[in-house]
């Protein structure tokens, strides 16, 4: 491949993959929810795509109904899952994620089964270089990405946000304030798997294909190391997370057409990325970037008055 192109590929998969970030931090790393199955809502957008664009539905559309349909799907995998302990709650989205990608498999008439389908391009030029082609996806994907990112600042950066971090500590406390956990935590599920869902719509139209085995539950793991590298409750260090694990994966893709090596260039990505992950467990557990700190009319008001507090007393 031209390595412009390579590098613009890697440009558009960061985007992609910055929005599932961004999506697992506000449930993991600010509400403190372990959602082991984010692949399916990735499945749900991506399928949800492919089948409205197939229907004649403008990208646009497809996008919006995508993250709105992974959004429902992640509502009602919540209902029996939320009053569950963390790890119990885990293993429900699991298996509820497994069980939707063994359907989506078996089922010929959902985009084809095990054989998958084509996806049209969301924005297609014809006769247009390749090199145009992927400009116009970065365009894309930045855009939704700048919208996420903006909604994830705007809500943790808010009384809400307080609450999330709240629930994440301490959720008995947060319920003898009067915070209704259930409630909250459904609504972070159904906003993260929005992102996902829309994440999977941009992906499967860039690509131009879809089928099963694009989502397995590797994917989930990959989302996770992004976020616990750049560092939970940091949106930015989601982006940071999502960027270096997207450097490492087709770093190692690369060093197979380009070096010797004695081991498949897949097991090396893997090897990479654990001990990526326990030199940062051991030597920076809150990751890359530490959490950021809440910013509300609140929280700065009461720190201006404790500098005030300080200044005096010196």
């Amino acid at each position: 491949m031209d390595p412009s192109m390579y590098l613009l590929d890697l440009v558009v998969f960061i985007g992609i993959f910055g929005i599932m970030s961004l999506s697992l931090n506000l449930e993991f790393g600010f509400t403190g929810l372990a959602n082991f199955g984010k692949v399916v809502f990735f499945l749900i957008g991506a399928y949800s795509y492919a089948l409205l664009s197939q229907a004649g539905f403008p990208f646009y559309l497809c996008l919006i109904i995508g993250a709105l349909i992974a959004a429902v799907f992640g509502f009602l995998i919540s209902l029996p899952a939320l009053r569950l302990r963390t790890d119990y709650l885990a293993i429900v989205i699991l298996t509820s994620g497994e069980i939707i990608r063994l359907i989506v498999k078996t089922e010929d008439w959902i985009a084809g089964g095990d054989w998958g389908t084509s996806v049209a391009p969301a924005i297609a030029l014809p006769g247009a270089s390749a090199h145009a082609g992927i400009l116009v996806n970065i365009g894309l994907v930045y855009v939704c990405l700048f919208i996420c990112f903006t909604i994830s600042r705007l809500l943790t950066n808010s009384p809400y946000g307080r609450v999330m971090r709240a629930i994440r500590e301490d959720e008995v406390a947060a319920e003898a304030l009067g915070k209704d956990r259930a409630k909250y935590k459904a609504q972070i599920l159904m906003l993260g798997s929005a992102m996902a869902g829309l994440a999977g719509g941009l992906y499967v139209q860039y690509l131009h294909y879809v089928l099963p085995g694009m989502f397995l539950p590797i994917v989930t793991f990959t989302v996770w190391i992004m976020v616990l590298l750049g560092g939970p409750a940091n949106c930015w260090g989601a982006l940071l997370g999502a960027a270096l694990v997207e450097v490492f994966d087709r770093g190692a893709n690369l060093a197979k057409d380009l070096l010797t090596l004695p081991t498949d260039a897949s097991n090396l990505q893997y090897i990479l990325f654990g001990v990526l992950i326990l030199l940062v467990l051991l030597y920076r557990p809150q990751g890359l970037l530490k959490e950021s700190a809440v910013k509300t009319r609140a929280t700065e008001r009461v720190r201006s008055l404790g500098g005030a507090v300080r200044n005096k007393e010196d």
